[in-house]
């Protein structure tokens, strides 16, 4: 069965892994030009994650091969100075890595067919598949389409409507860019603190160079996603005024080889397939970058839905049902976890930053942190993961083939 999917980051490359190990012939289109490089760090944490890692030849090495080794992350004030320690368990997980390390293991691994500088313009669905128009490449025929594009997913947008009837804005934006580990850090990060904003800076692959990330407070902002100049004026303004290193680190940002920047939401779709299109990933049910848990959904999502494929031996209309059954509680719990953390992270008002940095001191010397950190466990390990055994190439039924 030829299986096209929209978007190669994380949850697309992981899906294609799978589908090609049942036996299935997996398709990535990925608007990007290239593999995106940059990113942010991601973790996966706790038995459910590491376990199907452990499932996916090579791939757990590789993790930890490239993994980000990070320790522990300080804040501190205005003037540089450690106010507080927030030990490594509390955002590197088990295991933490690049996200664009992460990308590039996946791709690697999957075996499949990528096609990148194009994306999906339309999709005609009847009895024996669909038929995918592209803005560059010729329309090709498909079994089964599967949105794995993200937040704004344009697979989403094309079959169940704009995304504005789906996004939830959680308050905050957050932009995240490469650059000099200026300050020689080593394997460690520092985050600062101003009323609705946040700087931090960690080092990242073996402290070779480092991250700059930023969040702050705003009503929802209008631009153009693909307008890099304008995102960089809308941080700069937002940044504003800010001491410690931001001034360094907003010039530093004209030179960075890359740039991200983007709103801080979930998605909420009552249903996650349509026919035989469905949705994977941050497409189906973004919890935000600040549940802690996002790569390790989108894998656990890759799994489950390709195994529910195989299980039903391609008939897409027992398998979306059976995925987004065992795959909604698991993610409402991820989202429900990611609420109400935006003014935990970026308290607003002078007052309220006051009383982050004072809890922030007392944290190491009561069980807050642990129990932080027990919680994203807990969110992490909320499934259980049935046994997809591995086997032959399902025989498409005869009503499915696609020419």
């Amino acid at each position: 069965m030829d299986i096209l999917i929209s978007g190669a980051s994380v949850a697309g490359p992981a899906l294609a892994y799978w589908l090609r190990r049942h036996g299935f012939n997996p398709t990535i289109v990925e608007r990007a030009p290239q593999l995106r490089d940059g990113g942010h760090a991601v973790d996966f944490r706790g038995d459910v994650h590491l376990s199907i890692l452990r499932k996916m030849d090579g791939v757990l090495p590789a993790i930890e091969r490239a993994q980000t080794g990070m320790g522990a992350t300080w804040t501190v004030n205005a003037a540089g100075k450690k106010i507080a320690r927030m030990p490594a368990d509390l955002f590197a997980g088990d295991i933490e890595i690049q996200r664009g390390d992460l990308s590039r293991i996946l791709v690697d691994a999957s075996d499949t067919e990528y096609i990148f500088g194009d994306s999906i313009t339309g999709m005609t669905e009847d009895a024996d598949g669909v038929t995918v128009t592209f803005e560059r490449t010729p329309p090709r025929r498909f079994h089964l389409v599967i949105g794995a594009d993200g937040l704004h997913s344009t697979v989403r947008a094309l079959t169940f409507g704009p995304e504005s009837r789906f996004a939830k804005y959680l308050g905050l934006y957050v932009a995240i860019f490469r650059m000099e580990n200026y300050l020689g850090l080593d394997h460690l990060g520092l985050s600062h603190t101003a009323p609705g904003r946040l700087a931090a800076y960690y080092s990242a692959r073996n402290n070779t160079e480092a991250r700059a990330m930023f969040f702050f407070g705003s009503e929802p902002l209008t631009y153009d996603r693909r307008d890099v100049e304008h995102q960089k004026r809308l941080l700069r303004e937002a940044m504003s005024g800010v001491g410690w290193e931001v001034p360094r680190m907003l010039r530093e940002m004209e030179r960075a080889p890359e740039f991200y920047f983007d709103s801080v939401s979930q998605v909420h779709v009552d249903r996650w397939s349509h026919g035989r299109i469905t949705l994977l990933g941050d497409a189906a049910w973004c919890a935000s970058p600040l549940s802690g848990v996002g790569s390790g959904l989108a894998l656990v999502g890759a799994y489950v839905l390709a195994g529910e494929l195989a299980a039903a031996r391609g008939d897409h209309r027992v398998a979306f049902p059976r995925y987004e059954q065992l795959m909604r509680p698991y993610a409402a719990r991820a989202q429900k976890s990611g609420e109400g953390i935006a003014g935990m992270m970026v308290p607003e008002g002078r007052f309220m930053t006051w009383m982050m940095r004072q809890s922030q001191r007392l944290m190491p010397y009561t069980p807050g942190m642990s129990l932080i950190a027990k919680s994203a466990r807990k969110t992490a390990e909320a499934i259980t993961l049935p046994e997809y055994p591995v086997g032959s190439a399902p025989r498409p039924r005869p009503s499915g083939r696609a020419s």
